[in-house]
């Protein structure tokens, strides 16, 4: 997926599925999570306690679609770094014919849970994502 350095697939399952034979509108911010989760293991090398987050905001936006059995595509990109916080952009298409299925904005906070506070990401977990990403943030 152009523009995407991390790719994950889904594969829709029977319970993934609503009354209307599609995917349920609610699966897809599963879907979305855990392409970031694995985004994030990926990056933190399994370490991803190192760097805690918290989601602050949710988007996602339907563009087709999705049956049972097909392969999803999700990738996930950050678009944007900020002081305390990050956008992470993501998209799903479906892999055989690479029709767009939903695309997501999330806003991540770098949060301390003992504190209950944001706090400003570390210069150390900019230059990971940059590298990671393969660009300049």
């Amino acid at each position: 997926m152009e523009g995407f350095p991390f790719v994950m697939e889904q594969v829709v399952i029977f319970r993934d599925i609503d009354m209307m034979g599609h995917v349920n509108n609610a699966v897809y911010a599963s879907y979305f999570e855990a392409a970031r989760v694995e985004y994030f293991y990926q990056l933190l090398d399994g370490k991803t306690d190192r760097f805690p987050f918290i989601v602050a905001e949710l988007t996602i936006t339907y563009k087709s679609p999705a049956y049972l059995r097909e392969r999803l595509l999700i990738g996930q990109r950050v678009s944007e770094i900020r002081n305390s916080s990050m956008v992470i952009d993501g998209q799903i298409v479906e892999k055989t014919t690479g029709r767009l299925v939903a695309t997501s904005r999330v806003v991540g906070v770098h949060y301390d849970y003992k504190e209950q506070r944001p706090v400003p990401i570390p210069p150390e977990l900019r230059d990971l994502i940059a590298r990671f990403e393969g660009r300049a943030l």
